[in-house]
């Protein structure tokens, strides 16, 4: 996989998801725009608050034609257990191995207790019917970025 790029093809990938799915990008070319948001892990309270975001405005997304997929290195079981919790209507999908991790560029090191760990960066990614990367959200900070998101996928429908 090559890193995308605004304007072009997002390579096909499939990850494990939750409610026992696999996750293929190709499955939505055509049917609906992709949103793919990468978060660090799950049940913290940021990445808590971002999941509740999305959920909430869930049935906008859906009214703009766009699914939502949350992405982080945590299990499939972690997934589980944060989906059920937080009542997400979306699926998450387990990037263990960080194969879209790596392709989206979102490994950064980050200071944690003065110490450098390798983590997320929250980082969300919005791709059109035609598989095209329309746009890109780094160094997320979770205040008001939902509704920036929204405000672009309807901008696409």
């Amino acid at each position: 996989m090559t890193t995308p790029t605004l304007g072009n093809p997002v390579d096909d990938f499939s990850l494990a998801a939750t409610s026992g799915l696999t996750f293929r990008l190709s499955d939505f070319r055509d049917k609906a725009h992709v949103i793919l948001y990468f978060y660090p892990k799950d049940s913290t309270p940021g990445c808590t608050t971002e999941g509740q975001d999305f959920r909430d405005a869930y049935l906008q997304f859906q009214a703009a034609d766009t699914v939502i997929f949350g992405i982080s290195r945590d299990s499939l079981k972690s997934h589980e257990n944060f989906k059920a919790k937080q009542t997400f209507p979306f699926e998450l999908l387990a990037d263990i191995e960080e194969t879209a991790c790596q392709c989206f560029d979102v490994i950064k090191l980050k200071n944690m207790y003065g110490k450098q760990v390798r983590g997320i960066e929250r980082s969300t990614f919005l791709i059109d019917k035609q598989g095209i990367l329309r746009h890109e959200w780094r160094k997320v900070s979770v205040k008001n970025h939902v509704a920036a998101v929204l405000t672009a996928a309807q901008a696409l429908s």
